[in-house]
This record gives structure tokens, sequence and C-alpha cells, in this order.
């Protein structure tokens, strides 16, 4: 019995701590451990309704070539660099894919709120650039400022029609640390970008990212921090060599998109390889990665269509999820109490924490609720009783044998724990499955009912065998001799 009250005390909290954070009001959890106004852990905990729930904008890119000289790994690079710059603007779970058979690429973006912005970085050139930086002095300065170069010329006379993003990245070869300055804030898109102070010309681009071979994250050979390293092509390494052997102890800028991420001393000649640092986390390091490989779009996009698709088709079917849900819920509810009595008392009790705890995690994660996402939670809720199911089935067989109550509990429980365990683990197999490969081919909305399902059956594990044990054994501890008196209490 004592273990049973440990496992009531736990089950007590963590009830209480997804109640509070389903309530739709949620303030979030902002915590500043240190004091100095920096938040250390600043997490919303909000409803994120997908693109069918909530409205937003699907785009379709179509390659601006002639069909035959578009290549389909060409096309597949590019939709890896929208996805990672459709990231960049925050938007929860786009989909971006590649439709089959075709030059183009669908973006759908939920809940997006600048339309025109989120074009005009999917479209972005993505040009890096390595700029001399010689004549800098303070290049902390530069940091997250839009700077003019002569590859930016170049491309904007080659292209008078093409626009220049503002995206911030990495550093270069070991030198400053990449703590941003606090007069390095991003210039607003509207100014002009800045040249050579010296000069009044633009700044020298020495190299752009076609002279990188590969670019991957890594942690430091001190193992203290992340970095990126990245080789040269031969065309790199005929320029980059020269140039750094001569400007040893100066600094060099990285730019991606017209902006400086930092300005770091030249330590070394590069000739074939280099690193990147600036402090970045493991997240940062990738992301730069990334970019450093596939900065630049292997093919131009041109935008076919746009479509605004509005929130009323939402609403209609959040109303009828949760009408079918709630229905559901306690139709599922009354059938365990009518028919198992007093084991379907904590069952239901169980069935209710399973859902408070299912819609807590949604929100913290957060997941997006998109219909499909809905439908796996609901499917969940029916794996959750069906445990429920297996164990007091078990319990009954062994009371009509004449088994004593506390064996027939503890057979209930361990003969049926098999069985739960095994239908959850390939439902979740399967789950997997759908969530890596659900995209590839071009079924990215299943990824939601993907997770929604695998974690309702994760929980299940818990809820099913550990909330309703506990929930039984206090109901039997403190109405056994009531209970073992009436047998149709246990549905016997």
């Amino acid at each position: 019995m004592r273990s049973h009250l440990r496992w009531l005390i736990v089950i007590i909290v963590i009830t209480v701590i997804s109640a509070w954070m389903s309530l739709p009001n949620n303030p979030g959890i902002h915590l500043d451990l240190n004091g100095d106004g920096d938040l250390e852990f600043d997490r919303n905990i909000e409803v994120r309704p997908g693109l069918d729930l909530q409205g937003g904008l699907r785009v379709l890119l179509a390659a601006d070539l002639p069909p035959d000289q578009v290549d389909a790994g060409d096309m597949e690079t590019a939709r890896r660099i929208v996805e990672n710059r459709v990231n960049a603007l925050g938007v929860v779970e786009p989909v971006v894919q590649l439709q089959e058979g075709t030059n183009r690429i669908v973006v759908e973006l939920p809940g997006i709120s600048d339309p025109e912005e989120a074009i005009a970085t999917i479209r972005e050139t993505g040009l890096l650039e390595f700029v001399d930086f010689s004549d800098i002095t303070d290049v902390l300065a530069w940091q997250g400022r839009r700077i003019l170069t002569t590859a930016q010329v170049e491309q904007q006379t080659a292209r008078p029609d093409s626009t220049t993003g503002t995206e911030a990245t990495p550093t270069a070869e070991s030198g400053n640390n990449g703590e941003p300055s606090p007069s390095a804030t991003p210039e607003a898109p509207e100014d002009a970008p800045l040249v050579n102070p010296r000069t009044g010309q633009p700044f020298v681009t020495v190299m752009t990212g076609a002279g990188l071979e590969n670019a991957v994250a890594q942690v430091d050979q001190f193992g203290s921090e992340w970095v990126v390293n990245f080789t040269l092509n031969d065309e790199g390494a005929a320029v980059f060599g020269p140039f750094t052997s001569t400007h040893i102890g100066r600094p060099m800028a990285i730019v991606l998109d017209g902006v400086v991420l930092s300005a770091p001393t030249i330590r070394a000649a590069l000739t074939d390889s280099g690193s990147i640092t600036g402090g970045f986390t493991q997240e940062e390091a990738q992301s730069l990665a990334v970019q450093l490989r596939y900065g630049a779009l292997p093919v131009p996009l041109r935008v076919e269509s746009t479509e605004s698709v509005g929130p009323t088709l939402g609403r209609i079917s959040i109303e009828r999820s949760v009408r079918a849900g709630v229905i559901g819920v306690i139709t599922v509810l009354a059938f365990m109490l009518i028919y198992y009595r007093v084991p379907g008392i904590a069952a239901d009790l169980a069935l209710i924490i399973f859902a408070l705890m299912n819609f807590a995690l949604f929100k913290f994660i957060p997941v997006t609720l998109t219909l499909p996402a809905i439908v796996g939670f609901l499917i969940s809720i029916g794996t959750a009783v069906d445990g429920n199911i297996l164990i007091f089935e078990r319990m009954k067989e062994e009371l009509r044998k004449g088994r004593s109550l506390d064996m027939a509990v503890r057979a209930g429980f361990d003969r049926a724990w098999t069985s739960i365990r095994d239908s959850n683990l390939s439902t979740i197999i399967i789950s997997i499955i759908l969530y890596l490969f659900g995209s590839t081919f071009g079924a990215g909305t299943v990824r939601g009912f993907a997770i929604t399902l695998a974690m309702g059956l994760i929980l299940n594990l818990f809820t099913a065998i550990i909330v309703t044990r506990t929930f039984l054994a206090l109901l039997l501890h403190f109405g056994r001799g009531w209970i073992e008196r009436r047998p149709w209490l246990l549905g016997v």
C-alpha cells in the first residue's frame, strides 16, 4: 500500500501540472534565474493550430527555367533550402514538398502574418560571402549590420530584379567569440546597406559560397563549444589560401544575404579548410552548416500562385472535432463505469488524467494541431481504454476461478502487461514509419497524426498500468469488505 501512496503523490503532481498547462489562458513559463533580465527558460504554453484550422498561406513555386534544364536533385536541394528559410520565419510545422512529376514546390505556412515577407524570404538568393574587413577596427559593432559588397553589386547588375535578403550568419577562423555588440542591431529593411567607411565603396568580397566543398557542425577539439568546420574546393582554395596568408591578424567578415554575423581575426593561412566559431549552440551550428552547404538556390524560383486559406473551415472543423471527441469520451467513460463498475471508476479517472497529460504536452512541446493530429489523439483514447479492458477481463476470469481479490488484481495487471506492451509498441513503430516517410511521398499531413497517436500510446503505457492500478488499489483498500460481499461491483 505504501508504494501505491507514493505513486498517488506522483500522479497528483502530474495531474496538477497538466491541468495548469491545459488552462486556456496559460501565461507560459518565463524564468530569469540569474536576475539579470535575460530569461534562461522562456516558453509559451499555447495551442498551435495548423493551416487547416487557423488559416494561412499556400504558395506554389515553380522553377524559372525550361523543364529540360531542371534536374530532380537540384529541385530537392531547393526544397530543403526553402524549408530551412521557412523555418526561420518561426512558422509552426510548415509543409514544403515537391509536386510529384513536376518542377514545382508547394509551401504551406500556417498562421503567417506577412505574406509578402514570407514570399520574399522564400525567394532570397542566399548569397554567402567571405568579405575583406581589413579596414575595420571595431568589428563587433558591425555584427548584424547590412553591408554592400562587390559580389552583391555584380549580382544586382546581372539580375536587376533580384533582391537581397536580410538574414544573419557565421563567423570565420578563430578570433573573437562572436558575442553580439549592443550597437550591432540589424538595420531596418528600408535602410541602405553600409559601405566601407574608409573608401566609401562596397566591401570587397574575397570568396562566395561557391568556393566551399562542404561544411559540418562539430564540437571543437577541446569539447567546449560547437563550431562549423568547412572545406574548400579547388576554386575556393585558389582564392582563399593566398588571401588569408597575406592577411593574418586581420578580420574577415562572413556575410549571408548582406548581413554580417561576425568578423573574427584570421589566425593562419586557410589553404584547404577552416573553422567557423562564434559561441554557437548545437542547433545554431547545424543550421549554419546547412546554410553554408546550400546557401544559394540551385535553380531560380518564381511564385506561380498564392492562396490565402481562411480559418472559416477550420472553425467548423474544430467545433465538430471537439463535439465528436466529447461525445466519444463521455461514451467511453459511461461504458467503463456501467460494465466494469468499481474498476471502471479507476479506469475513468486514469482516462481523464490521460487526456489532460496529452493536451498539456500538445501545448508545451508544442504539437501543431491539424485535423489528422486530432484524429490521432482521439484514436489514442480508444487504445488507452483497450489496455484497461484487457486487465479487467483477466481479473474477472481469475475471480470466476475462485481466486482471492488481491490475487485476481495482481494477475490481471501482470498477465495483461505483455499484451498491452506489444500491441502499443507495434503501433508506435508504425507511427514512426508514418512520421519519417509521410512527407517523402507527398503526404505530410499524416505526420501530425503519427505524432499525436505515438504520444498517446506512450502515455497509455503509464496510465493503463500505473495510474489505473493505483486508483484501483485505493478503492479496494477503503471498500474491500463492502466490495467482496458484492461481486457484481467488479463486473462478475
